[in-house]
């Protein structure tokens, strides 16, 4: 009888602590949402866009009256747990130098739709949505269009470049590259405890998006990026601060060890995760890489393409060739 009380109670132990491990999964694995709290201080349009079976929300900004169309065009993603008023840090400098910007809010953040179990995976594929969208306006050159991606909006940017995302340009900022950075990082926002959690809850997350984490760990998204860009010319520049205390400056070095052709890459020394732009080393070098990459050709501004002919993601395009 004692023995059969011990086991109910080593039962009742086991499943309390499993109930606490799934909940501690899914709770990480959910965004909070932060809400819109600020708005361009540029003219902007509210845009909706398909991204999945979700709506994704955000704003259009149409380049200064100045600039003759078909515009060059700026993409911002934002990271995990944030929103598009929250990287509009970004937007005035990549404006004022010509430029139309398109921001929006992942799927699960901001005014967008929620999705079950978010993930890279989805900053991937809302981008991939994003660049589509912006190829359908007529306003909007397709063939010049880069992309600015904060910390998970980088990551996403990275691996839509595996699928063949037909951009000109890629910055990212402050991006983690390997999987567990990401786990312990999102553990210590959640005050979680790193251990046993930072073990069980990544199976816990792929188990709910229905694939494995073996599978994705084989499918590593530098070594696949790796295998693109032999195939293409596609300017990258990576931005990283020294002072970075959530995701580490060893993000970038480990990308740079393992990035084969090399990246083009910046280090400043502003102080957090979030503040990047705030040395003047990030606009001095961020301006005129967009400015020599992204950038309307005189063939396409005199005979601009017609985006319900074209194949929009098509490898083909000039910036992979």
């Amino acid at each position: 009888m004692k023995a059969k009380t011990m086991i109910g109670g080593m039962i009742a132990v086991a499943a309390v602590t499993a109930g606490g491990l799934w909940r501690a999964a899914v709770k990480s694995q959910t965004p909070k949402k932060i809400p819109i709290t600020l708005k361009p201080p540029m003219p902007f349009e509210d845009v909706t866009f398909k991204s999945g079976d979700g709506n994704v929300h955000g704003w259009f900004i149409p380049a200064d009256a100045s600039v003759p169309r078909p515009w060059p065009l700026v993409i911002i993603a934002h990271g995990w747990g944030s929103n598009r008023s929250r990287v509009l840090r970004y937007a005035r400098p990549i404006w004022e130098a010509g430029y139309a910007l398109l921001m929006y809010d992942v799927r699960s953040h901001g005014a967008s739709d929620p999705v079950k179990a978010a993930s890279a995976y989805l900053f991937r594929d809302d981008l991939l949505a994003a660049v589509r969208y912006a190829c359908a306006r007529t306003e909007i050159d397709p063939q010049a269009i880069g992309v600015l991606g904060h910390s998970l909006g980088g990551l996403g940017t990275i691996m839509a470049l595996t699928e063949g995302i037909p951009v000109a340009a890629v910055i990212t900022d402050s991006m983690p590259a390997q999987f567990e950075v990401i786990v312990s990082s999102e553990l210590r926002r959640r005050r979680l405890p790193q251990f046993p959690l930072a073990q069980v809850i990544p199976r816990i997350w792929f188990w709910r998006l229905g694939e494995s984490l073996k599978t994705y760990r084989q499918h590593d998204p530098i070594l696949l990026l790796n295998e693109r860009r032999r195939m293409m010319q596609l300017p990258i520049l990576m931005v990283h601060s020294k002072g970075d205390r959530f995701i580490p400056p060893s993000e970038l070095e480990y990308f740079l060890s393992k990035a084969d052709p090399p990246v083009e890459h910046l280090w400043v020394n502003s102080d957090g995760h979030s503040c990047s732009e705030e040395d003047p080393a990030f606009w001095a070098a961020v301006i005129p890489f967009i400015q020599s990459h992204v950038r309307v050709q005189k063939e396409s501004a005199s005979d601009p393409v017609n985006p319900q002919e074209m194949e929009c993601g098509a490898s083909e395009r000039p910036a992979f060739t």
